[in-house]
């Protein structure tokens, strides 16, 4: 018996309940099982994953929208290798980054050398050929203006990327074609609407740290695959009880210590599962429905996080008109272009195109054949072995609370994982992970939610896993 244990006259028999089967979930359920606690995980959709989840269309496996990492997300790289995922990813051997200007026709690439920082991107900005000299000479001195910053320092999150960028010379174009290519895909929102706090994390993270930190990765799987199949098999695996479907209308602290959390199951029918802890892993308005009263300051601040949509366009081909995995687009409303064709299962002959479309709130609710009629002849201005293919299908999924919006002001309302309630904590992507709302920041909420919960029981948690995320 631990002196923690002792102390509260209770062993952690009782175990633990994950509400939430998203990332967040899994990564906290598999943190809590590793150390020996009995977890119970809820989830009221039929499937786990969250927001990066898999589904029919008709022979097709579609995933709802396209979803990367980069090699600097180490944590999620923990979570594949944790669910035995890691063969159904791949990864870049270097950053490489095809941009196409419809405008122009012009096509340039970011891509890295084997150079140490910040020269491994030095040769490939030199090329770029949609920024002119004088606008490529201003990029290396906002660089080294960004790789100054404190990332801990509080004032960084009270104002936009936008203006800190206007004021250190880069022009409207240079934002565009290079600030927001990337800012826009990572951060779901544009310079003029980001904190310059997580645009800084995110460029110092992934551009000027290590020369690899950028390389992308994606799934070659359904998401399904790795976020619902192996996941759960990892979750058996661990001794994790599942339940799908389940619902939680209630947690209420009970007399003699712990937690009763309610869950509905089916019409009519429900259980009472008691805890010693709760890990609250699902979006910021549910948890703001769920938490006890006094478990957290002010929990109105949950509701002021604002969240921000993603678009993702699908079109079937009957011919290939893309070449490799993807493009980054620029003159046009097209911003990012995947290739889905062996993924999703697709014979035939044809190809298979998933348009990624982020900070588009104006586009969200646009009708099908609207969508249809202003992207299909913009994938042909950028994709001329487009012109006269036939379409076979096109379809459009929407994520409207897709992420966190990334607004100035926005760090001072993400929750850390501990609450005043003892014994319950928080998780999710939306939580003060340090990172925008990524696969990543989702599983290190994870992990930072079981490390504050096994400490709380006085049970171990492998700090070589934070660490090393």
């Amino acid at each position: 018996m631990t002196t923690t244990q002792a102390a509260t006259g209770r062993l952690p028999d009782r175990g633990a309940v994950v509400v939430g089967g998203g990332l967040a979930g899994i990564t906290a359920a598999l943190a809590l099982a590793d150390s020996g606690v009995r977890v119970t995980l809820t989830e009221a959709r039929p499937r786990l994953g969250g927001l990066a989840f898999s589904f029919k269309r008709g022979d097709l496996t579609v995933d709802n929208g396209q979803h990367v990492f980069l090699r600097c997300c180490s944590g999620y790289q923990w979570f594949l290798d944790r669910i035995a995922a890691r063969d159904l990813v791949t990864i870049q051997d270097r950053l490489d980054v095809k941009v196409l200007d419809a405008d122009t026709m012009r096509s340039g690439r970011l891509s890295r050398a084997g150079l140490p920082v910040p020269l491994h991107l030095a040769a490939s900005l030199a090329r770029y050929p949609h920024l002119s000299l004088r606008e490529r000479a201003s990029v290396g001195r906002a660089a080294l203006a960004l790789r100054a910053l404190d990332l801990a320092d509080p004032a960084l999150d009270e104002t936009d990327f936008a203006s800190w960028l206007a004021a250190r010379g880069q022009s409207p174009r240079t934002i565009e074609a290079l600030w927001d290519l990337v800012g826009v895909a990572t951060l779901n929102a544009t310079a003029a609407d980001s904190s310059l706090g997580l645009a800084a994390m995110v460029f110092k993270t992934g551009l000027l740290t290590d020369p690899g930190a950028a390389d992308i990765g994606w799934a070659t799987a359904p998401l399904g695959d790795l976020h619902d199949g192996r996941a759960r098999a990892a979750l058996d695996a661990a001794g994790v009880r599942t339940m799908l479907r389940t619902r939680t209308s209630g947690i209420k602290a009970t007399a003699e210590g712990g937690w009763q959390v309610s869950v509905e199951t089916g019409p009519g029918r429900g259980e009472q599962l008691e805890a010693d802890t709760v890990v609250l892993a699902v979006p910021q308005r549910e948890t703001h429905d769920l938490l006890p009263e006094g478990a957290v300051p002010d929990p109105e601040k949950l509701l002021r996080i604002g969240t921000a949509p993603i678009l993702n366009v699908h079109v079937i081909y009957d011919r290939q008109v893309l070449a490799g995995p993807f493009l980054a687009a620029l003159g046009t409303p097209v911003q990012w272009v995947f290739d889905r064709t062996r993924s999703s299962g697709l014979t035939g002959g044809g190809q298979y195109l998933a348009v990624s479309q982020s900070a588009v709130a104006d586009e969200i609710d646009l009708p099908v054949a609207e969508l249809r009629e202003r992207y299909l002849p913009e994938l042909e201005r950028l994709l001329p072995a487009a012109r006269g293919a036939g379409i076979r299908d096109f379809f459009v999924t929407r994520e409207r609370t897709a992420t966190f919006a990334p607004t100035p002001g926005v760090a001072a309302l993400r929750p850390g994982p501990v609450t005043r309630a003892p014994g319950l904590y928080l998780a999710g992507a939306w939580t003060a992970t340090g990172w925008p709302a990524t696969m990543e920041s989702a599983v290190r909420s994870g992990l930072h939610a079981s490390r504050e919960a096994l400490s709380a029981l006085g049970l171990p948690f492998d700090n070589g896993v934070l660490e090393a995320a």
